[in-house]
């Protein structure tokens, strides 16, 4: 049995890794599908507008996706370097879609990226097809790194095979792995997130402008920014809620332990009810301050049946239960600000239909709101990772491997001096990447002052 501080520090410096690395990919995946659109647009009206959008907005996802490269990398060398036992078991399985992802989608991302982004002006007639190859890539590495960990959180497709007295998985059905229902309704979801990110940051930049009072060409920029923007604002935080729902039931199948700690639902039974708030207490096995019970709504978001039977904490030994308290707290903030940014959206979307951006300035609580929204995305999306990992502790692999079994075997000074290092290393990162997109973002788009009309049809100030 390995030292459990070891356990303890290669889990820590593996979440603050992931945790990292996740500041970068959302808007990776959000902001090229805007930018795309903008390169789409441009190719076919010929207006160079949306060129000059197309050309600010990529810069700031280049400054992102550069960095974000880097943290991707040196997060996989954990899996040899921390997590050794685990990639000996998972080996057979878990190689294969990552040698996929880096192979097909990277170099995918990667070589249209170069294209797009060096070769603008030298193959204009590209411009949006390399756009959309980037998205292509990026949505396919999400796919492949999803898939991968759907396995994790649900194994399919594989038996166990025992090697010079070592038990392995075998992959046996390739397709049983790529079809994995928790795979694709994860995948769904976390694209569905990255948009919400990715629109929320174009949101947010564009009405911090709005309320700094730009005017002319710039205020139709930011204002067909902000219009793409808003649209897919809407359509996402409407899709994420949908989604949302469907993975909560296949959890309910797959990992019913889950499920309950994600309600603190300790014990189960048929017509479960939902409370709006309660605070759960492991060590008594209840929850305390439980209040606003809704009845048979537990079951019905669970089990798509009012009188459907729910399992609760207790049915299941104690060192099979997850964190509880964690689990509870990170999925309720989670689906607390998922409401929240589908109101923001919603209501902006009606406000800009009512009356247009005139309508909105008059609104500067908010403009403002947009403006500081634009962290809480990335916030939701940890808090989603959050539930959904610690969620299926005290399990590496659900059911065939604990976390404690799947460390290396190293020692705790080995862990700290790696811990330290990849910390200071990222936080280098990370503030290179807010100060850029930072210092970019508030800059704004160089353009020729010109008299134009915004895209209400009505005159903007030259």
């Amino acid at each position: 049995m390995p030292n459990q501080l070891v356990v303890d520090l290669s889990r820590l410096q593996f979440g603050l890794t992931a945790a990292f690395h996740f500041i970068f990919v959302p808007l990776t995946i959000g902001l090229i599908i805007l930018v795309a659109v903008m390169e789409t647009l441009y190719r076919r009206t010929k207006d160079e507008m949306y060129r000059e959008m197309a050309d600010f907005w990529g810069k700031l996802y280049a400054i992102n996706f550069v960095l974000g490269v880097v943290t991707g990398i040196t997060m996989e060398f954990q899996f040899g370097t921390n997590w050794s036992e685990y990639s000996k078991f998972m080996g057979d399985i878990f190689g294969i879609p990552l040698a996929i992802e880096a192979l097909l989608a990277f170099f995918l991302e990667s070589t249209f990226f170069g294209i797009w982004f060096f070769g603008r002006e030298r193959w204009p007639q590209l411009r949006a097809l390399s756009a959309w190859m980037v998205a292509l890539g990026t949505n396919l590495s999400a796919l492949w790194i999803i898939t991968a960990n759907g396995f994790m959180q649900h194994p399919v497709g594989y038996k166990i095979v025992e090697i010079d007295g070592r038990k392995l998985i075998h992959l046996e059905n390739f397709w049983e792995v790529f079809f994995n229902p928790n795979v694709w309704w994860m995948l769904v979801h976390t694209i569905l997130a990255s948009y919400i990110v990715g629109s929320f940051f174009v949101l947010g930049v564009s009405t911090y402008h709005f309320l700094k009072g730009v005017s002319g060409r710039k205020r139709e920029f930011f204002e067909r920014s902000f219009r793409l923007a808003l649209t897919m604002a809407v359509l996402a935080t409407l899709l994420t809620a949908v989604t949302g729902h469907f993975q909560g039931v296949n959890v309910a199948r797959t990992q019913p332990a889950t499920a309950a700690a994600f309600e603190g639902i300790w014990e189960g039974g048929k017509g479960v009810p939902f409370h709006l708030f309660s605070i759960p207490v492991p060590s008594q096995e209840k929850n305390i301050l439980e209040c606003c019970p809704i009845p048979y709504l537990g079951s019905l978001l669970y089990t798509n049946n009012p009188f459907g039977e729910v399992k609760g904490l207790k049915d299941f030994p104690a060192e099979d239960r997850p964190p509880v308290a964690v689990v509870t707290w990170t999925f309720r903030l989670m689906v607390g600000l998922g409401l929240y940014f589908l109101a923001v959206a919603v209501y902006a979307w009606w406000k800009y239909r009512k009356g247009g951006l005139e309508a909105l300035e008059r609104s500067p609580k908010l403009l403002k709101a947009l403006l500081y929204t634009i962290p809480l995305p990335y916030i939701a999306a940890w808090l989603g990772w959050g539930a959904a990992e610690f969620g299926r502790q005290p399990w590496a692999v659900y059911g065939l491997m604990r976390t404690s079994e799947a460390v290396s075997p190293v020692s705790v000074g080995d862990v700290v001096f790696s811990l330290v290092g990849l910390t200071f290393f990222y936080g280098v990162l990370i503030v290179a990447d807010i100060y850029l997109l930072s210092k970019f973002a508030k800059e704004g788009p160089h353009l020729e002052e010109a008299p134009g009309k915004g895209i209400s049809g009505r005159p903007v100030e030259a």
